[in-house]
């Protein structure tokens, strides 16, 4: 097992150590939170309610001893032998019985506090990413995104059960049973208890960090082939228009095969961990029951005295057996939860300033001020770029790849920010409103609608969810798309399929326009809405597009010219800058940059039609 050897700790172990005081401290205020009395009431009687099991289970033995030094004949004490050996076992059970009872108790308690404390935080987990920056998450695997929150999520869970239920009630129960040896018996007993406790916590510590790492690299392999997963079933028809399934799955046992190499080393070391455990743990309980029997043979101890000293350390070894599995859990929970916090920490790249005001649109006029902004800043994408979008006017921005077309529709819905320069909304910069308000009133219809895995009437009703039937069979049938919805067996009700994979590409367009005109937005942004669909289906949804930009501030990215002739105004981009600015008849008189593009696009549509 090279590698990870169990003499070599890494430098990173007292990082992580520190890391995972800090996530136990971010933990806590959701177990004892401020504003919420209710919980910390049941926190508190879920201690008590375990408090008394552990109580009672440190009595039991005392029955059990009794019961058997009454068969015996040993018991002299008058109550006692009233009560009898059958008595005393009943007893006994009982006191069994009753320590269950109040553990499920603790449980039943404590149950609402830990799922509201698990509910509390995916949902900020949640609503963390939703708020992060595009370049986040375009940097960012979904797979291995959705595995972290998983994780984090399960984390937490375990830590509450474990930390608070398993090592706290284990260290007092330790506690009591030391104190009851010692002033029962002598410390010589003590001594042995303390002795294998000690060997037994620091073998299982040591080797548990030595395999966390190892179980640190599984869950990496892990992440790398859910992924891996995740991004060829996202990609299926792709993966079928190549007949790639065996090398997708070539590629996803690739990672696989690292998986099992470290879920291996995970194994063997288990076993290890195991055997060293009950060899520590067996020669503790052989010492200790040796110095037992032998008090029996002097006459110090009765009989039952040896029974008791048996049951006090199997309560002590059970425990103790499943410590190495705790230690390791809570480690990993740790872990996977720093991961979580991690992306909790992650500062959002576009945040709305403090007293940030709400967008009030009074007609629609969007102007671009010397704009400068590349994603990377090495590399600019608009390099001064000036211009004004009348209200209710429509603007086409037209030019080659990577001339920062889709960039200035990232800028004015503010997926990020200008580097210089301003964009601004009739007179308001859009960094000094709030991001909400700013998305609520502009609309997008981009070039590849994508839907939820939800029915039709879901997907039209995301525009507004509050709207009426009535209002959403409006918002279809402007966007000539109710009479094809009615003809389905389940109309509205249709399951659209992942990311809307049933329906054709003309289908999800004219939804994505319903749903766009149901959220009935004064500015809109057309994204190379009708680039991806065929002549025809490009007409129709042409019309019901201009029909939609009815009284509304148009910017509409194109990168066919045929569809943006109508345009008030059709500015050139190329490398970043304008080159030319005017309406279709304008440019084409000039034979400038559009008329040279204006021709080359005929021709090709003149050679599609002969062929």
């Amino acid at each position: 097992m090279r590698g990870a050897r169990l003499s070599d700790p890494p430098p990173e172990d007292l990082e992580n150590r520190r890391r995972g005081l800090l996530v136990i401290r971010k933990v806590a205020p959701y177990l004892w939170p401020d504003d919420k009395p209710w919980v910390k009431r049941r926190v508190v009687l879920a201690m008590a309610a375990l408090f008394l099991a552990k109580l009672i289970a440190v009595g039991t033995p005392f029955l059990y001893k009794t019961a058997v030094d009454s068969l015996a004949g040993e018991v002299s004490d008058g109550v006692l032998l009233a009560i009898g050996a059958v008595g005393l076992t009943i007893a006994y059970g009982m006191a069994r019985l009753m320590t269950v009872g109040f553990q499920q108790l603790r449980d039943v308690i404590f149950a609402k506090v830990a799922q509201r404390a698990l509910r509390t935080l995916a949902l900020e987990t949640f609503t963390h990413i939703h708020r992060l920056s595009m370049r986040y998450h375009i940097t960012r695997k979904t797979g291995g995104l959705s595995r972290i929150i998983e994780r984090g999520v399960k984390g937490v869970e375990f830590l509450l059960r474990f930390l608070l239920f398993s090592i706290g009630p284990l260290i007092l129960e330790l506690a009591l049973i030391s104190i009851i040896l010692t002033l029962y018996f002598d410390a010589w007993y003590l001594a042995a208890v303390a002795g294998t406790i000690a060997l037994y916590v620091g073998f299982t510590f040591k080797v548990t960090e030595w395999r966390v790492r190892i179980r640190r690299e599984m869950n990496r392999q892990d992440t790398d082939a859910n992924q891996k997963a995740i991004d060829s079933l996202l990609n299926f028809e792709t993966v079928k228009y190549f007949g790639a399934e065996t090398r997708e799955a070539e590629r996803y046992d690739a990672a696989m095969e690292g998986y099992e190499a470290a879920a291996l080393k995970t194994s063997y070391t288990l076993g290890f961990l195991n055997f060293g455990q009950s060899v520590l743990i067996t020669g503790g309980l052989v010492v200790v029951m040796v110095m037992a029997a032998m008090g029996v043979q002097r006459g110090d101890l009765t009989v039952g005295d040896f029974v008791m000293v048996n049951a006090y350390m199997l309560q002590i070894t059970q425990p103790l057996n499943f410590l190495g599995t705790v230690y390791r859990e809570i480690r990993q929970a740790l872990i996977d939860m720093g991961e979580m916090f991690e992306l909790l920490e992650q500062p959002a790249e576009v945040q709305d300033k403090p007293g940030a005001h709400d967008l009030r649109v009074t007609g629609g006029e969007i102007v671009l001020d010397d704009v400068v902004f590349g994603y990377d800043p090495a590399r600019p994408i608009l390099k001064g770029v000036s211009l004004r979008v009348g209200a209710g006017q429509t603007l086409a921005l037209v030019g080659p790849s990577g001339s920062g077309k889709s960039t200035i529709g990232r800028l004015l819905f503010r997926f990020y920010d200008v580097s210089e320069g301003a964009l601004r909304i009739d007179g308001q910069d859009v960094r000094d409103v709030t991001q909400d308000s700013l998305h609520a009133q502009i609309g997008v219809v981009p070039q590849d609608t994508v839907l939820f895995n939800d029915t039709i009437l879901y997907n039209i009703a995301y525009g507004r969810p509050e709207a009426s039937r009535s209002e959403i069979e409006a918002a279809a049938k402007a966007a000539e798309i109710h009479e094809f919805i009615y003809s389905l067996p389940e109309g509205y009700e249709t399951k659209v399929g992942e990311r809307g994979l049933k329906l054709s590409g003309g289908e999800k367009q004219r939804v994505g326009i319903a749903r766009t005109l149901l959220k009935n937005p004064p500015i809109l942004l057309l994204d190379e809405a009708t680039s991806a669909l065929d002549s025809e289906t490009e007409r129709d949804i042409q019309d019901s597009l201009a029909a939609m930009g009815q009284g509304r501030t148009v910017i509409t990215i194109a990168h066919r010219l045929s569809t943006v002739v109508d345009a008030d105004r059709i500015v050139v981009l190329e490398n970043g800058v304008i080159v030319e600015e005017g309406t279709h008849d304008e440019l084409l008189a000039r034979g400038g940059r559009y008329a040279s593009m204006w021709t080359r696009q005929q021709s090709e549509d003149a050679e599609e039609d002969a062929a």
